[in-house]
């Protein structure tokens, strides 16, 4: 990844680690990680787009990766992200931008466009669609051992993260929510056992790769991570009428765990989405799983880059 630049900036108290490629006068995409993502999830995407003629942005949100933790992980907030992206741009001199979001940040993107519409270019999400920015309660939906329900228990994930190092965890989460099925653990099983030790990754996935997730996360630990989203997930936004009006686009792939959690298929495919998101446009990748844009990084540049093209 040597044509990506690192940068430190400033922002809200803290240094948020920025990685980018482009030139700094071209229309900029900003991208949003979820999580067990970082910055390098995006690796692929951001050469694409910079070779298209755009500024990639790809920050790791306060408390992961290589950016400063937040002064009390377990108060951290989808505000504080928000404020984060928004801080950012300004740092930058961005007065608006592309946002290309994926798992949870998918939500920090939707709600920013929601709360900043003059800011944003259009909307890419990946993985999940935009949800109304109302407390999330799937977990009360699904069993007991459904695995963001593990995860919002205090102490239960510290506990069953802390049994290994941090690039194992890692690398068990992106096996499991490699599959199609929803991670769920026995009554008397956590989460990281749902993986056997002899695994192997995605093929899309090489230990390369892992080895920079374990590298990051090592740095950070998972205390923001926990915190949000999966303990965040009771955040109210007081936004009368949440309608995303800028352009936006859905990335999905039919084999994505995501389309097992209850409705939400049904919401994307008979387009109750997008009474939320009236300028939606949505792709299925019939392969495609909860990591698609490194699974398959050329067909989801492709769709991206005609969606920015499309709308600037």
């Amino acid at each position: 990844m040597e044509e990506i630049g690192h940068n430190y900036i400033q922002v809200n108290g803290l240094k948020l680690h920025v990685a980018e490629v482009g030139s700094g006068s071209s229309p900029a995409v900003v991208f949003l990680h979820g999580f067990p993502e970082i910055w390098y999830s995006w690796r692929h995407q951001m050469i694409a787009v910079a070779k298209a003629g755009y500024r990639a942005i790809a920050p790791d949100y306060r408390g992961y990766g290589r950016s400063d933790p937040p002064p009390d992980p377990e108060k951290a907030t989808f505000s504080d992200f928000l404020a984060d992206i928004l801080a950012l741009l300004d740092a930058l001199s961005i007065p608006k931008a592309f946002l290309v979001a994926k798992d949870f940040g998918v939500r920090v993107a939707c709600v920013f466009a929601l709360l900043h519409p003059g800011k944003v270019e259009g909307v890419v999400t990946i993985g999940i669609p935009f949800l109304p920015p109302t407390p999330m309660n799937f977990q009360e939906l699904l069993p007991e051992g459904f695995y963001i329900s593990r995860w919002q228990e205090p102490g239960r994930a510290e506990a069953d993260f802390g049994r290994l190092d941090a690039k194992t965890v890692v690398r068990n989460v992106y096996i499991m929510f490699s599959k199609s099925e929803v991670p769920t653990a026995h009554e008397n099983q956590e989460i990281m056992d749902l993986v056997e030790p002899s695994a192997p990754l995605p093929p899309w996935f090489t230990e390369e790769d892992i080895a920079v997730y374990g590298a990051l996360y090592e740095k950070s630990g998972f205390r923001t991570a926990l915190q949000v989203p999966y303990r965040s997930m009771g955040t109210k936004f007081d936004i009368p009428d949440p309608k995303v009006e800028v352009p936006a686009l859905l990335i999905m792939g039919e084999k994505d765990y995501v389309l097992k959690f209850p409705g939400i298929e049904d919401y994307i495919r008979n387009g109750t989405v997008k009474s939320f998101v009236p300028n939606l446009e949505i792709v299925f990748m019939p392969e495609g799983g909860h990591f698609v844009q490194e699974q398959s990084p050329d067909e989801v540049n492709d769709i991206v880059l005609k969606f920015l093209r499309s709308h600037h």
